[in-house]
This record gives C-alpha cells, structure tokens and sequence, in this order.
C-alpha cells in the first residue's frame, strides 16, 4: 500500500469519527430551527386580526349652522334735549329703570312761563269779550263781522298758549319708552344744547342678537328658526328665535344679516356682548352617525368597512352632516350595520377578522 493511500485512509477514519462524535451536539440545533419555523409559519397562517367596530342605531340630531354675533338692547336711544338752556333738575339715577314718560332731566323755562302766563291773560279777556258779543248778536246788537273779528282773536290767543307749551315741552326730556338708563352726562346747573349728551336708555328685555350665515344657506333658515347661544362671563346657554331676516346679501362678505329675540327677564345679558350662536335648522330623528375615523376618503367618494359573518366588506357611501367627531350616512349603510372604526390599512375586502369592542353609535 502505498504512502498516499494510507494517509486518504487515515483522514477518511478521522473525518467519520469526529463527525460522528459531533453529531449528537448539532443535530438539537437544526431540529429546532427547522421546528421553530414550522411552527411559527403555521401561527401567523392562523392568526386573525383583531378589529374594533361600531353598531349602527337610529340618533336624533339637530342640522346646526355654528356662528358669532352680537347682542342688542330691544330699543336704544341716546337721551338729548331739543332747546337749549341750564338743566335746573335731574330726576333719574344712573343705572336705574324708568318707565315711559317719566320725566328725567328739565331745563330752566322760566322766560317761557311768563309768556304763557301773558298769553293766558290775554285769551281770558278774548274769551270774555266773545262771550258778551255772542249774546249781543243772539240779540241782533251787533253785525257778525264784528263777533267773527272777535272769534278769531280768542283763536289766535289760544293757538299761541299751544304753542308755548310745545316750546315748554322741549325743556323737559321725559322716557321714549321703559327701560335702563345708563351713565349720566350733565349735572345739575349744566348748559346743555341739542348735541350735549345726556344718558342713554336701553329697552334689554327682550334681548336682540345680530348674526350672519353663509349665503349658501339662505334656503334653509326661516322665521321662527331657534337658536342656541352663550356669551362670555355667564355660565348659561340662552335661547331664542329668529324674527327677522334681511332682505339681502351683503357683497362684501356674501352672508345674510339676521336677527334673532331672546328672553332677559334676569338681565344676565348685556348689549354689546359677543355672542357664539347655534342656529338649528332641522331636527332629524331618524339619522345613522358614525365615528369620523371610520371612514375612508378617496379621489371622488367615500367608503367605509362593513362586517359580516366575519368578513370585510367594502360600501361606498354619501354624507350629510358633519359634527366633529360622527358624520351622517344618507347612503350605503342600514340601521344594524357593524362598521370598523380601527385597523382600516390592513383589512382588505373577503379578510376575516375578529371584533374585540363593539359598541352602538348611540353610545359614543
């Protein structure tokens, strides 16, 4: 035999002992592998997605148009006098109500009462001589010319008391209607022309609030629409209902002016006051909402994901109104759907999936 052959014969016996002596230890070390993934394919072939959905009920809402506004005293004037003068008495107290008519502020007319007085004089002894000639021409003591001259004087003087007494009436400013008085202006001994201000006068119950809506929305409101509003510092939601719509849309903001009346009598609200206001257009009773989140955009249309038995459906939908967090499904979906509101990228149609929270949309 020779040299070469000895030494393959030799490494040959060497190579099958070791590797048997090995063998033991390495074998563990594939079976697992090969066990590990064996199984693993077969869990992840059997796992099933776990989904959240919702269950769609019947929901009453209210179609809302959301806007700001202002509040508005019912009537409001800005007191001023029609003559001029020195104020000789204030009657009213700031911040005060008054009832109509009532006399606030007089102005010295002194000059003006003697002349009505003087006025007075004359139209009695006018008077007293029309009465004498009246009889005297019952009698036929004296011509008709003469008692018309006569009558037409005691007019005249009695035309001219009327008329001081108008300008009498101009020193006294007195309430064009009931309401709250405000700040006062003038004192006591104050000169005071037609421009001087005075106080101002506020009728605030009821109370007006001025808004505007988008104009594409003229269709929808109407007289006698409600409406929902708060105003900042009070704690409270008020209520109240359109009573009146302008006649036209404003081109520069291309929105429609309205005004809406609301009750005061605890005079919580104040003219002037900022106003976040909820028109309610329309109740629906028998509308399906479903969360934001569960529906899908796409390039023309909306979907979302149904199940049933089990599976995924695809449906195409058509909204209606938006909230922040539900919008309406006019079309695609049925009271008793079971729609998913999470893992929308990795359903597909067909897939089976497992529902882990399911809950009505009326519990949301």
């Amino acid at each position: 035999m020779s040299k070469g052959v000895r030494r393959l014969i030799t490494f040959t016996v060497l190579l099958l002992v070791f590797g048997g002596l090995a063998y033991p230890k390495v074998k563990p070390l594939f079976s697992s592998a090969s066990d590990s993934n064996t199984s693993g394919g077969s869990s992840q072939a059997n796992r099933i997605l776990q989904v959240e959905a919702v269950e769609l009920e019947y929901e009453t809402i209210e179609d809302r148009i959301f806007s700001s506004g202002t509040v508005q005293a019912n009537e409001l004037v800005e007191l001023t006098a029609e003559a001029s003068g020195i104020v000789t008495n204030v009657f009213f107290e700031e911040g005060r109500e008054v009832s109509r008519g009532d006399l606030l502020v007089k102005i010295n007319d002194s000059e003006l009462q003697a002349q009505k007085q003087r006025a007075l004089y004359r139209l009695n002894l006018a008077q007293q001589r029309e009465e004498r000639q009246r009889r005297l021409l019952e009698r036929g003591g004296i011509s008709q010319d003469d008692y018309d001259a006569t009558l037409n004087e005691v007019n005249v003087f009695r035309a001219e008391v009327q008329l001081i007494e108008a300008q009498i009436e101009k020193t006294e400013v007195r309430a064009p209607f009931s309401g709250v008085i405000g700040l006062k202006y003038i004192s006591t001994g104050s000169y005071i022309t037609p421009a001087s201000r005075i106080a101002s006068l506020q009728e605030v119950n009821p109370i007006k609030i001025d808004f505007s809506i988008p104009e594409r929305f003229i269709s929808s409101v109407d007289v006698g629409d409600e409406i929902n509003f708060t105003v900042q510092g009070v704690d409270s939601t008020f209520t109240g209902r359109v009573y009146a719509i302008e006649p036209r849309i404003d081109t520069d903001t291309r929105t429609l002016q309205i005004r809406a009346i609301s009750d005061n009598s605890e005079q919580l609200l104040f003219p002037g006051a900022f106003a976040n206001i909820v028109l309610i257009l329309d109740e629906i009773d028998d509308a399906l909402m479903v969360p934001t989140i569960a529906i899908i955009p796409e390039l023309n249309s909306q979907k979302v994901y149904l199940v049933q038995d089990g599976r995924v459906e695809e449906s195409r939908i058509r909204t209606g109104i938006r909230r922040s967090d539900k919008v309406q499904i006019l079309e695609g979906a049925e009271v008793g759907d079971i729609i998913l509101t999470t893992g929308l990228l990795q359903v597909r149609p067909g897939m089976e999936v497992e529902i882990s929270d399911l809950k009505k949309t009326t519990e949301l």
